[in-house]
């Protein structure tokens, strides 16, 4: 894939040179740094966008034991670092108890409305944390560190903040553009081989909604990037975040194109919420059944050639992913057609009861309708589960 003509090179490492992709959304434009080495530079990036100012760090029990130490010494070398608040992992954080939590602990460290929160670790943080800088002192700013690779091309890119709640996931939330996004390719060498298919699963999402040539390239170069080949890594994210920039540059705000985006994720988000944003199920497994379930529906209702399921399903079950409802592991039941339709009806693109569906007219080509009644799903999801 070239690379797009407004792309910058930074400073490189070992050979490979750091991607600056822009986020072009006028006053609040920002820039994602996408390369090697950019935890130790943090500080540096972070003082050359943001000026002086004080930076309060959120991150996780896992994230911490391995590069929280990295960040603070930076910040705390030019004068910026406030402090370090240091959350439980995992999807259950992002709740109202633990924003309530966050905020006060915030503010007791005095930030102001000219400082900044820094958002060090993976989705769950980033959305957490972004939600609080947004309405922290009716908005302040803040710089996403994704160390995952789901955060790093999808969730820190777009300013889409939130918690989830029992009724549904990402429901209560605000759009807050970050300042800043850096995402370091060498965090990912501690990511958990689960949590690295998680994120693959957004990344193949990017090739499959918009760019048939980059889905071929990653069924030819997948295995590279889980042995962290560093330009099969840089293809693999640089590509996925230049989509995101692309789309969310012409809607920021999510009333048009940028639903599609959700390829796989309204099936996905009743299943995480099913199984109570519990590690049974994680965000990006739950995308990958999404995809995929979207894609026999795209074939059922002759939108896209026959064998499109196929071809995605055999890459995600090559890659390591679940295809089915079936593939969530136990101990427990499954859930029933009717009770995943139930939990997508809370979806946030539902308009006058009708659900947003984002389906295929084959690889690369996605569309969003609001055509499928809610009965027939339900007829779908009986054969597709049965």
């Amino acid at each position: 894939m070239a690379m797009s003509p407004h792309d910058q090179n930074g400073r490189s490492k070992g050979g490979i040179e750091a991607r600056r992709i822009p986020v072009p959304l006028g006053e609040r434009s920002y820039e994602v740094h996408v390369g090697p080495g950019l935890l130790q530079q943090a500080a540096d990036l972070i003082e050359a966008t943001l000026g002086s100012c004080r930076c309060g760090i959120v991150t996780d029990e896992n994230v911490a034991a391995h590069h929280l130490a990295k960040v603070e010494s930076g910040l705390a070398k030019v004068g910026v670092h406030a402090g370090s608040i240091v959350l439980p992992a995992g999807e259950a954080t992002k709740s109202f108890t633990q924003l309530d939590l966050l905020c006060q602990q915030l503010l007791e460290m005095g930030l102001e409305r000219g400082d900044a929160v820094i958002a060090l670790g993976g989705g769950v943080i980033g959305d957490l944390a972004g939600f609080a800088a947004s309405i922290m002192r009716r908005g302040i700013r803040y710089v996403q560190i994704p160390t995952t690779l789901l955060a790093q091309v999808d969730s820190s890119v777009g300013g889409k903040t939130g918690i989830n709640t029992p009724q549904g996931k990402n429901l209560i939330g605000t759009f807050h553009q970050p300042s800043l996004v850096l995402a370091d390719t060498e965090a990912l060498t501690t990511l958990p081989l689960r949590q690295m298919r998680a994120g693959y699963a957004e990344v193949a999402k990017y090739g499959l909604l918009g760019d048939a040539e980059f889905f071929s390239w990653l069924e030819q170069n997948w295995e590279k990037v889980f042995q962290h080949d560093p330009a099969a890594l840089m293809q693999a994210i640089g590509r996925s975040v230049e989509m995101k920039a692309e789309i969310v540059a012409r809607d920021e705000t999510e009333t048009g194109e940028r639903a599609l985006l959700n390829l796989g994720h309204t099936f996905g988000h009743a299943l995480e919420a099913w199984t109570g944003y519990s590690d049974r199920l994680l965000h990006g497994e739950a995308v990958a059944i999404g995809i995929c379930l979207a894609a026999r529906l795209s074939e059922e209702l002759q939108f896209c050639p026959p064998h499109t399921a196929a071809r995605i399903g055999a890459h995600f079950r090559a890659v390591g992913l679940p295809t089915q409802v079936q593939d969530i592991p136990g101990p427990g039941e499954l859930p029933s057609p009717e009770e995943i339709v139930r939990i997508m009806r809370q979806d946030k693109k539902v308009r006058r009861g009708r659900l947003a569906l984002v389906l295929l007219r084959g690889i690369g080509d996605a569309f969003v309708t609001r055509d499928v009644e809610a009965d027939y799903l339900v007829e779908f999801l009986g054969r597709a589960t049965g």
